[in-house]
């Protein structure tokens, strides 16, 4: 009868100290994930910051830029309103995708406005306007730059958190996918039209 008792104790035992191990390999390893996906959360963060650095500058520089061109080309209202409606939208975003959107508007804003540019050949030799023109270029550069790293941060994010078992260890500890991506904006996904004259016979 004792053996059997101390028999039975033991498996009780086992089982008991495997489920333990169980548990402590799996709370290890729910730890080791959370870890992880905070890490790569506080990157898509510090990535995001990095981006919003630079679209404020291109903020701050447009001002003055769109000030040089009022001084040759008053009569392009339509093109001032445009920037400073695009750049209040800017301003007043509070969140990564109202950002981006904004950040769309005053591209295409911005274009409009280097189209005007192109019809004041005068405006073209100003050095102040050129001064700005090749720190807004810099600046352009440095968005390009930073956007990529924080779409490339994001993915990366976005891709941990959906594997297994990392999406089970997600929904637990409440991370979720982040679609604010940086996309190309709808003109630049057409196909540019060329069109050649027709020769004369």
């Amino acid at each position: 009868m004792k053996k059997g008792l101390v028999i039975a104790l033991v498996a009780v035992a086992v089982v008991v100290a495997g489920v333990v191990l169980a548990a402590l390999i799996f709370g290890v390893m729910y730890v080791g994930r959370r870890n992880q996906m905070v890490t790569k959360n506080e990157a898509v963060k510090s990535a995001w910051a990095q981006v919003d650095v630079v679209l404020q500058r291109r903020s701050d520089l447009i001002p003055n830029l769109v000030n040089t061109v009022k001084g040759f080309a008053a009569q392009e209202q339509t093109v001032f309103h445009d920037i400073a409606s695009a750049r209040a939208a800017l301003g007043g975003a509070q969140t990564p995708s109202q950002k981006i959107a904004a950040n769309g508007q005053l591209d295409s804003a911005l274009s409009r406005l280097l189209v005007v540019v192109e019809n004041y050949p005068q405006l073209k030799s100003n050095d102040e306007f050129l001064r700005l023109q090749d720190e807004l270029s810099g600046t352009e550069n440095r968005i390009a730059v930073e956007r990529k790293r924080y779409n490339d941060t994001l993915q990366d994010y976005n891709t941990y958190i959906a594997l297994f078992p990392n999406n089970i260890f997600a929904g637990w500890a409440g991370f979720k996918r982040n679609d604010a991506y940086f996309t190309a904006s709808e003109p630049a996904r057409e196909a540019p039209k060329v069109e050649f004259p027709a020769p004369n016979r």
